[in-house]
């Protein structure tokens, strides 16, 4: 173990420039797929805030007790799919038109009779804002008696929906993407590696040395490099993630950094792709020679 480490570590002092360049190719590498991963987390963040205002309006039967809307808001609170159900009573619904809409203010002021209905205010839990599934309440709050009408913006939640698929599409083409051209640029500075040491190999595989015991000090090669890679990707990215911030000031104060976690992954992402490559890239100098 002390040999495969020293050799490791030797072939460093052999070729810094060679290894700092694949060092530098692997940072650059998982950057991009960090700044993918930033983006396709405050994306997604986004989308489930705009997830959280999907509501259905239960608007009851004018005349309807305050007492029969409460139950029936309880009946309503007991779906699997349904987080919280509010009464709005018609003098509520008076009250916010007064004060969202200020453009009708003086109309509202002057009316002799209320015209906006009570209602009930369906809110979902998260994982059931789609359309299928805020279809289904919907229908089901329609079978109540006290019920005149229901919506929710049929339309908007299914243009939701595709866009959550669509953004779901490009983000995994554009992962594997990345992910392919870092495990390429991994594979050739490998490559470059193997090819300025031939002539030790050779004379390795003379003196009898086994394809692994030749394999093993390039394989933990790749993997540190891929390990300082990783740890300078994540150091970039969060540089060019404070500097974003900055840059634009409170605008963006809601935009989130990579968790712990995945930073540990990317991290451990890059330490795998510099063994996976390794181990490519040693196998077919050892099948050509």
């Amino acid at each position: 173990m002390n040999l495969l480490t020293r050799e490791a570590l030797l072939s460093f002092r052999r070729a810094p420039l060679l290894s700092l360049l694949s060092i530098t190719a692997i940072g650059f590498s998982l950057f991009a797929v960090a700044l993918f991963l930033l983006v396709a987390l405050n994306l997604n963040l986004a989308l489930r805030g705009i997830e959280e205002r999907v509501e259905i309006v239960a608007f009851v039967t004018r005349g309807t007790p305050a007492e029969a809307m409460t139950l029936t808001a309880q009946d309503m609170q007991s779906f699997p799919e349904v987080q919280t159900v509010e009464v709005v009573t018609s003098e509520d619904a008076l009250v916010r038109a007064k004060t969202e809409l200020v453009e009708f203010r003086d109309a509202y002021t002057d009316l002799q009779v209320n015209p906006l209905p009570a209602s009930l205010e369906i809110r979902l839990k998260d994982g059931f804002r789609d359309a299928s599934h805020v279809a289904a309440v919907a229908e089901r709050a329609k079978g109540f008696e006290i019920v005149d009408d229901v919506r929710y913006g049929r339309e908007w939640v299914e243009r939701l929906d595709q866009l959550r698929n669509l953004a779901g599409i490009i983000g995994l083409t554009i992962g594997a993407a990345f992910g392919a051209v870092a495990i390429v640029i991994i594979g050739v500075t490998v490559r470059l590696t193997i090819l300025q040491r031939a002539r030790e190999i050779a004379i390795m595989r003379v003196v009898g040395a086994t394809n692994w015991f030749i394999r093993g000090p390039f394989l933990l090669e790749g993997g540190i490099k891929g390990l300082v890679g990783g740890i300078m990707a994540v150091i970039l990215a969060l540089a060019a993630w404070s500097l974003f911030r900055s840059s634009l000031g409170s605008a963006l104060d809601g935009i989130a950094f990579l968790s712990g976690s995945t930073m540990a992954l990317l991290v451990l992402f890059g330490i795998a792709m510099g063994l996976g490559a390794s181990l490519v890239s040693v196998g077919r100098h050892l099948q050509d020679v």
